[in-house]
């Protein structure tokens, strides 16, 4: 595997654990609020290698063992399943990041995974305008999430365009019965599509209306706003 960065330190991205964040270029969707849109688009570098991704964690590790693989959109990567097998072998701790739309991929790597985050972007009707063709990919990993043993979440940025109080309804539906759903923060600003650069974020309070909704589907929900 090749990757587009690092950051050594994180407080946020594996839940209640520092960790090391390693960046993989490219994606499957084309999200217009994205901020991470340069490593997505035709990303030509530089980039890391695999084992100067290996070197650096292994040089930090008595400080951090916990490993989080986010994008881009890992899945589309060759050799996801092994790099996170050799993770595991080395002894850390390992997280995914996934818009999921690739479940065979997941069901591979779901062996070589502590936590595992998929991303829930909005209604079913929507997905088109983030370039997918269908959500059968994603409904067939909700499916494997919910019956298998990994913990994981099921996580949605309020983006105002694509999530309100209907779509929150039709997300639920899609996870019912699941263990956890979380609410993030859209945070304006370098986006993909400039028009949502400057596009206001939901108040609290709204977005605590939504988490209302979601809770009669789930068994828990929480907010990172």
């Amino acid at each position: 595997m090749k990757f587009s960065g690092i950051q050594k330190t994180s407080l946020i991205d594996f839940p209640d654990n520092v960790s090391t964040v390693l960046f993989t270029a490219g994606c499957n969707l084309r999200c217009p609020y994205c901020h991470n849109w340069r490593i997505v688009l035709e990303y030509n570098g530089p980039f890391l290698s695999e084992e100067d991704a290996v070197k650096t964690l292994e040089e930090r590790k008595k400080f951090i063992e916990h490993v989080v693989i986010t994008g881009g959109e890992p899945t589309i990567q060759e050799g996801l399943p092994e790099f996170l097998s050799r993770l595991k072998s080395l002894g850390y701790k390992v997280k995914l990041d996934s818009n999921g739309m690739l479940p065979g991929v997941l069901e591979k790597s779901l062996a070589h995974l502590d936590y595992i985050a998929v991303d829930v972007k909005t209604s079913p009707d929507l997905y088109p305008r983030l370039k997918a063709e269908s959500v059968e990919g994603l409904l067939k990993t909700i499916h494997i999430l919910k019956k298998g043993s990994v913990d994981y979440e099921f996580r949605c940025t309020v983006v105002p365009g694509f999530v309100n109080e209907d779509t929150v309804h039709r997300m639920g539906e899609m996870v019912e019965g699941a263990r956890l759903f979380a609410f993030q923060q859209f945070i304006p600003g370098d986006t993909l599509d400039p028009a949502f650069n400057s596009k206001t974020p939901y108040p609290k309070e709204r977005i605590s209306r939504f988490a209302d909704i979601m809770s009669s589907y789930v068994e828990e929900v929480i907010l990172r706003v």
